[in-house]
């Protein structure tokens, strides 16, 4: 049998359809109308598979730990008697008007001081995250000047405190910014702390008088705002300002002491009541935090 030589036409109508050329040698599927054209074109890439495109997770989703070192500037306050009406034990300050017409009182403020903090917190998928946190001021001192009318010279004031707070924040964290490097936050929270001051010394032109230190647990909250950046997937660097207010200080109702400079005469024991000052900072916090 001879074989069939078929012709140039024939060989063209035997040819599928979505690959025939037109004179401007494009695909056919080209020539079709518009809508036509870009509905066939998504078939085909179905057809041949399209890599599926998932939202980006946040890698701070979950649990997480974050830990840092603060530093803290307290604001001025005044030690005044709890009860300046008390006679025994006595009122160490007195209803009365210092020098300087002010209530009798002392006042002064704190140096810079620094501590640590601890957090255990989960971040929600809706930006919100809840984080329970440890903070510890284990040093820092009060200084200050009395203005009992007795005397017209300096009257020192000095003492050490420390103080431990345990609180439940709640931080919203906002959209990145600075081309996705840093993402803003902020919170607050609510807690008790443990404010410790230890013998109050004053210090007079002939005498020193040392108050006794004392404890106590307060109710406690918290502001805060900050920015966080990722150095990897799991670690965030947070730098952070937050302003608390940690309560009372009080001095113990114990015995105190008057003591001459001098040594010419013993000690003298006084039986006092407490005294009481607020207690208040803004404060710079620099962590880590690791997310699980």
């Amino acid at each position: 049998m001879e074989a069939y030589d078929a012709t140039v036409e024939e060989r063209r109508a035997l040819k599928p359809l979505s690959f025939r050329k037109t004179r401007r040698n494009k695909p056919l599927i080209m020539q079709l109308p518009g809508s036509l054209s870009r509905t066939a074109m998504v078939l085909m890439l179905i057809g041949v598979g399209v890599p599926d495109i998932a939202p980006a997770q946040n890698p701070s989703d979950g649990l997480y730990i974050r830990t840092g070192l603060t530093l803290d500037w307290f604001g001025a306050t005044r030690f005044q008697d709890t009860d300046c009406s008390s006679v025994s034990p006595a009122a160490l300050y007195g209803c009365g008007t210092g020098g300087d017409g002010a209530p009798t009182s002392s006042v002064g403020d704190f140096p810079m001081a620094g501590g640590v903090e601890l957090g255990l917190g989960y971040a929600l998928e809706s930006s919100v995250r809840l984080e329970g946190i440890m903070r510890h001021r284990p040093n820092f001192t009060f200084q200050g000047r009395a203005n009992f009318s007795q005397t017209t010279a300096e009257q020192s004031v000095a003492a050490e405190l420390s103080a431990l707070s345990a609180m439940l924040a709640v931080y919203r964290d906002f959209p990145e910014v600075g081309r996705g490097r840093f993402k803003p936050f902020a919170g607050a929270g609510f807690g008790i702390s443990r404010i410790a001051i230890g013998k109050m010394r004053m210090t007079f032109p002939r005498t020193n008088t040392v108050v006794p230190g004392g404890k106590r647990n307060n109710a406690t909250w918290m502001l805060t705002a900050g920015m966080a950046t990722s150095m990897t997937e799991s670690w965030l660097i947070d730098l952070a300002w937050t302003y608390s207010d940690l309560g009372a200080i009080e001095t113990g109702q114990d015995v105190g002491h008057v003591i001459w400079r001098d040594r010419t005469r013993e000690p003298l024991a006084l039986d006092l009541a407490s005294t009481t000052a607020g207690l208040s900072r803004h404060g710079l916090a620099l962590s880590l935090r690791y997310s699980f």
